[in-house]
């Protein structure tokens, strides 16, 4: 079997995770059955994702974008479970079977067990809200560690188990905060985050996402979201942007370095404000945990489907 997972350009834990988490849930998985696709964590059920034809084998997978592909072929799929209920209604699949994100089992890893706690806050932003904020600056204000969502996923994943308190943009650094039992808050910084993913999940360990809003934290980040920035368009607020940089340009090269470097910083910085403001207000919320047993229960569930599909493929 060969994993299927969808790969950022810029790197994502909770996809990346793909990589080596099967290795250790179905050890010798790639050494049996090469013409199957094990379509595993992430959103990727999805017509335009997966390859047409081929053995696909689901297993936690779920919804979210675009649009389902036809499942209906049982010589393709072998549907054992998907991330959660909406996910199985989306399909037609009994609720049951919508058992959890298989992410949460990386907490069973040896590798992660007992490490220290290094971190007394940590806030793990979306990977798209990486690329363009200033995030890890507004946490250092704030007193926050900030864990960059496109890093490799074990050190993302353990960054995040040797925290005390998570705010998570990021849906798999909340699914892995809950796994190792830390308390999470939830937030998101525009309408691009999808809520129904994280329903999917939130409804197999009994929690509710009711994600507080963070404003975005910079212009380029405002620019790939298509969202607002201090209240104004992005694309009227570029022009203005670009009118000040041709007059800049224009001025004393020994004006714009080193003080201009400054000031763009500090302006930025004060821009941010907002952000800052609101991620302090996040690190005081009562943050959120599922129950040890929910939790415990669903863990239970997947090892029987996994167990399932050793007897009918190993």
């Amino acid at each position: 079997m060969n994993p299927y997972y969808w790969e950022s350009q810029h790197g994502n834990f909770g996809d990346d995770l793909n990589l080596w988490l099967w290795d250790f849930l179905l050890p010798g998985f790639r050494d049996v059955h090469e013409d199957i696709l094990l379509v595993g964590v992430g959103t990727v059920l999805n017509r335009a994702l997966l390859p047409d034809g081929g053995r696909k084998l689901v297993i936690g997978s779920g919804f979210g974008y675009g649009t389902l592909p036809d499942m209906r072929n049982a010589a393709e799929w072998d549907l054992r479970c998907v991330r959660g209920p909406l996910t199985a209604e989306k399909i037609g699949l009994a609720p049951e079977r919508g058992i959890i994100d298989p992410a949460v089992m990386v907490a069973d890893m040896p590798e992660f067990q007992n490490l220290p706690k290094l971190h007394k806050r940590s806030f793990i932003p979306h990977w798209e809200s990486a690329i363009a904020g200033m995030w890890p600056v507004t946490c250092g204000t704030v007193g926050l560690h900030y864990i960059d969502p496109r890093g490799e996923a074990k050190s993302v994943i353990r960054e995040i188990a040797q925290s005390e308190f998570i705010v998570a943009e990021s849906m798999h650094g909340a699914i892995l905060a809950d796994a190792f039992r830390v308390p999470w808050v939830a937030v998101t910084t525009s309408d691009g985050i999808n809520s129904f993913k994280w329903n999917d999940w939130a409804r197999t360990v009994g929690v509710d996402y009711q994600p507080r809003h963070v404003p975005v934290s910079s212009r380029a980040e405002a620019l790939i979201k298509g969202a607002r920035f201090w209240g104004m368009d992005v694309e009227a607020q570029s022009q203005r942007s670009e009118a000040v940089e041709r007059r800049s340009n224009d001025d004393d090269v020994a004006l714009r370095e080193p003080r201009q470097t400054f000031l763009r910083s500090a302006a930025k910085q004060v821009l941010a404000a907002p952000s800052t403001l609101a991620l302090w207000q996040a690190t005081r919320a009562a943050p959120q945990l599922s129950h040890d047993s929910r939790l415990a229960d669903r863990k239970a569930q997947f090892q029987d489907a996994l167990a399932a599909v050793r007897r009918a493929y190993f």
